[in-house]
C-alpha cells in the first residue's frame, strides 16, 4: 500500500533538528504539508522547510519553548492560520538531563525536563485537539526512548519525563478514539544525532558514535530516518486500527 499524506498539515516540536527533521521531510515525502516548531536554532529551521519545499510541500517555521503554555497557544494560532487546521502532532521536542543521581541532581534540572517531555505535550494535545476532532482523522505521536524499559541509574528525570508522555499517550487513546484520532508511541534507541553523539561519548567513551555499530543490531546505530519511517506509517491510512501502542525502535537489541 502506498503512503499518502496529501490534504493532511503536520506540526512536528523540535523539528529543525535529528529525529524531529527527520520526521518532518519524510511526511512532507508522503505529501503532507508541515509546520516546523524550533526553539532557538533558526538557520537550522529554515533549512528544514527549505527541503520541505523542495518536495513540493508547504512548510513554515515557528519559534516557541513548547515546555511554555503561552508561547504553545500563539504558535498553534498562528498554524492554524498559516495552513487551516493540524491534523498530525508529532511531539518530539526534548532535552537530556546531566546524568547525576537522584541525590545529586539539582531540582530546577528535574523540573524543566519533566516539563519538556511531559508538560509541553499536555498542553499541545489540549491546544490541537478540539479543532483536530472534526477533520475526519487525526493522529497525535509521542517520540519517548527505550529509557523507560530500563529506568536505569542517573538519568531520573528524563526517565520521569519520558514515563509521563508515555502515560499521557495511553489515557489520549481512550479519550480520543470515539472522533477518530489515534495517539501512538514512538521510541527510539541511541540514534545518530547531535544528542545521540554527546550520550554515547558521555556514556559509552567512544569518540565516533559509529564505534558501536558492530554491536548494535543489523550492525549498525539506529539512524533518525529509521524513527521516520515509523512514525509516517503510525500516521497514514496504512494504520487503519493500531491506536495507544508503543513501538520500540531497537532493532530488538
Amino acid at each position: 500500500m502506498e503512503i499518502s499524506l496529501k490534504g493532511r498539515v503536520a506540526l512536528v516540536t523540535g523539528g529543525s533538528r535529528g529525529i524531529g527533521k527527520a520526521i518532518a521531510l519524510s511526511l512532507a515525502e508522503a505529501g503532507a504539508d508541515v509546520a516546523v516548531n524550533y526553539r532557538r536554532d533558526e538557520a537550522a529551521a529554515a533549512d528544514t522547510v527549505a527541503q520541505i519545499e523542495k518536495l513540493g510541500r508547504k512548510a513554515k517555521a515557528y519559534s516557541a519553548s513548547v515546555e511554555n503554555l503561552d508561547e504553545d497557544q500563539v504558535m498553534v494560532e498562528a498554524i492554524l492560520r498559516d495552513f487551516g487546521g493540524i491534523d498530525i502532532l508529532v511531539n518530539n521536542a526534548g532535552i537530556a538531563s546531566r546524568g547525576q543521581s537522584v541525590a545529586d541532581t539539582d531540582p530546577a534540572e528535574m523540573e524543566r525536563v519533566v516539563r519538556v517531555h511531559a508538560f509541553a505535550p499536555h498542553y499541545l494535545a489540549k491546544l490541537v485537539i478540539p479543532q483536530m476532532r472534526g477533520r475526519g482523522r487525526g493522529d497525535i505521536i509521542m517520540i519517548s526512548s527505550v529509557a523507560t524499559l530500563g529506568n536505569g541509574p542517573n538519568g531520573a528525570p528524563y526517565n520521569m519525563g519520558k514515563a509521563a508522555m508515555e502515560a499521557l499517550a495511553y489515557t489520549l487513546a481512550k479519550e480520543e478514539r470515539r472522533h477518530g484520532i489515534r495517539t501512538n508511541i514512538v521510541a527510539p534507541s541511541l540514534t545518530v544525532t547531535e544528542m545521540g553523539i554527546r550520550l554515547s561519548k558521555a556514556t559509552r567513551g567512544v569518540a565516533d558514535i559509529h564505534e558501536l555499530d558492530a554491536a548494535s543490531p543489523f550492525g549498525r546505530v539506529s539512524t533518525p530516518e529509521d524513527v521516520a519511517a515509523v512514525v509516517t506509517y503510525l500516521v497514514s491510512d496504512a494504520n487503519p486500527y493500531a491506536n495507544g501502542q508503543k513501538v520500540n525502535i531497537n532493532g530488538g537489541g
